[in-house]
């Protein structure tokens, strides 16, 4: 990967993180208005009264309630999990592409233009989306989205089986969403019992590992590869991630020193492009601390890229192939 491409992934990534961070806090429920059609005053021409049929009330999970069109045409998404759009057959205008490269669906994502990180409103504008559906909960980035087209806050890191009946119902694929969910939570019993035969046990924990710029080691929460792990029949948190969870937060920093109460039975790391934080990743696994942990001295550990272990649909569609073969 080039210097440049590793710097604006990099920087798509961590941003994200930062920003999650600073704003997760409890998570607000996501509602919709249904689909019936926005109250209007009586139509005097059949064009009025076809504009009225073709948008609809919408209330995202932060509150703002906008006339959608019941049927979008031109999406510009801007945030993580475009993977989402692509098993409900849906591919944008518009969207942040260091956001998507290096991901397993990459290749998947055709003739989508570039809107920059952070988010270039001349770019979408020229675009001409009749929506945005965006991750970005800054109120001053929503209210100048909202001068381009109907804009949407939509929660990305909101569990998978909400999240795609959430975006399903806005981008009028409800039902795609349905039978793909379906169809997942099959294949998903079926991988979970296919590692329980390989010897994972019921009630084992693990965690999941990255470090960000800085020598900051981070536990994930809420987001990322924890999604899959912590499901019903899969691994458990250990308490302090769970606590995380419970706070609804996607990850959590900590120092090595307590590295011991954070780990659990099974350790996953996440490697990132950025060079220094791989540097901390070898320096931990190096340490006296890490080398004490019973996950570590069984074998237990184990490492993917972090664009490959992400929450979207698409994403988790391969690791339920992946998952199998690398917890050998």
């Amino acid at each position: 990967m080039k210097p440049v491409r590793q710097y604006t992934v990099l920087l798509g990534l961590f941003s994200l993180m930062g920003a999650l961070m600073l704003g997760c806090g409890t998570s607000d429920k996501q509602t919709t208005a249904g689909n019936t059609p926005t109250s209007s005053a009586e139509s005097t021409t059949s064009t009025k009264t076809s504009d009225v049929a073709s948008t609809r009330s919408y209330t995202d999970y932060k509150g703002h309630t906008v006339n959608i069109p019941t049927t979008p045409q031109r999406i510009a998404y801007f945030g993580e999990n475009y993977g989402d759009l692509l098993v409900l057959g849906v591919q944008a205008v518009g969207t942040s592409t260091s956001m998507i490269e290096g991901k397993v669906y990459e290749k998947q994502v055709q003739n989508v233009s570039d809107l920059g990180f952070p988010i270039d409103l001349e770019k979408a504008l020229a675009l001409q989306p009749d929506l945005i559906i965006t991750a970005d909960t800054d109120e001053k980035q929503y209210a100048a989205l909202t001068k381009i087209a109907p804009t949407i806050m939509f929660d990305t890191f909101a569990p998978l089986n909400e999240r795609l009946l959430h975006l399903g119902d806005i981008v009028d694929k409800k039902k795609a969403a349905e039978d793909w969910l379906a169809q997942y939570k099959i294949r998903e019993a079926e991988m979970w019992t296919k590692l329980h035969a390989k010897g994972v046990k019921s009630g084992e924990t693990a965690s999941v590992f990255t470090y960000y710029p800085g020598d900051r080691l981070f536990a994930m929460g809420r987001t990322g590869l924890s999604q899959i792990l912590y499901e019903k029949d899969g691994l458990k948190p250990t308490p302090p991630i769970q606590k995380a969870l419970d706070e609804d937060k996607g990850f959590v920093q900590f120092s090595q020193e307590v590295i011991g109460q954070y780990a659990g039975d099974r350790i996953f790391i996440l490697r990132t492009p950025s060079s220094e934080a791989q540097q901390s990743t070898e320096q931990l696994m190096k340490s006296k601390l890490w080398l004490q942990l019973p996950a570590v001295q069984q074998g237990h550990v184990y490492i993917q890229d972090i664009g490959k272990t992400e929450s979207d649909a698409s994403t988790r569609e391969w690791l339920l192939e992946e998952l199998p073969k690398l917890i050998k």
